[in-house]
């Protein structure tokens, strides 16, 4: 059970999240402003911070900078912004992940569970090596393995499957690629991505037509999953 600290102005919103996260088998504290949220990083020690930006005292952005000065915990950010410099600016300040509203609870936990299923900064040892059937993945040699096999990746190869792999099992859209991938903003650069996946396909001995790791979800994205 993870223990979250869910930084949310809006009562109403609140209130929501912490029935919905608690059924999901998350322990909750929630509160509303930046200076309770920055007192609880420091004194409870969170697991994971989910932290809106739109608080009433510290600005979003600001409040994410101050947590990363006193602390490594895991933050995904919630924003009603879904464009570039919002993005860019989110994750150069520190931000593991981020939802844009209005989200389900659904989208939030998988997102959560994503986070700290990576181990997030505060895991000791760094990031940790990731299997799906006969693939392997070692971030911090940044090397892949396919049955044994050195894989000949590019840089962009291998944050691409390694994001998938860490998503195992999940389907991830094109817009979740271009965020954490690539980290632009989705829009007239999807044939960036069916073109890396096809390369992908490619060095893991499959396509589409055929898939043993990469399964097309028509319409929605990619689902990284062993066929054997």
């Amino acid at each position: 059970m993870a223990q979250l600290l869910l930084v949310e102005d809006d009562p109403t919103i609140r209130r929501a999240l912490l029935r919905a996260l608690g059924d999901r088998g998350h322990a909750v504290d929630s509160v509303g402003t930046a200076t309770e949220a920055l007192r609880l990083v420091v004194d409870s020690r969170p697991d994971l911070v989910v932290l809106d930006l739109g608080l009433p005292d510290i600005g979003g952005y600001e409040v994410l900078r101050m947590m990363r000065a006193v602390s490594r915990v895991p933050v995904v950010v919630a924003t009603a912004q879904d464009d570039e410099q919002q993005i860019i600016q989110v994750l150069d300040a520190g931000a593991d992940d981020y939802v844009v509203k209005p989200f389900s609870p659904g989208h939030l936990d998988a997102r959560i569970r994503a986070v700290l299923r990576r181990g997030g900064p505060e895991a000791g040892g760094g990031p940790t090596p990731l299997s799906v059937g006969g693939l392997e993945l070692d971030p911090r040699g940044r090397v892949a393995r396919l049955d044994g096999v050195p894989l000949d990746l590019s840089p962009r190869e291998f944050d691409l499957l390694h994001y998938l792999a860490a998503h195992a099992d999940e389907v991830v859209t094109k817009r979740d690629l271009l965020t954490h991938v690539w980290r632009l903003p989705y829009g007239g650069a999807d044939k960036t991505v069916d073109v890396h996946l096809s390369w992908l396909r490619r060095k893991l001995g499959e396509n589409a037509a055929n898939p043993r790791f990469l399964h097309t979800v028509r319409g929605v994205g990619v689902r990284l999953a062993s066929s054997v």
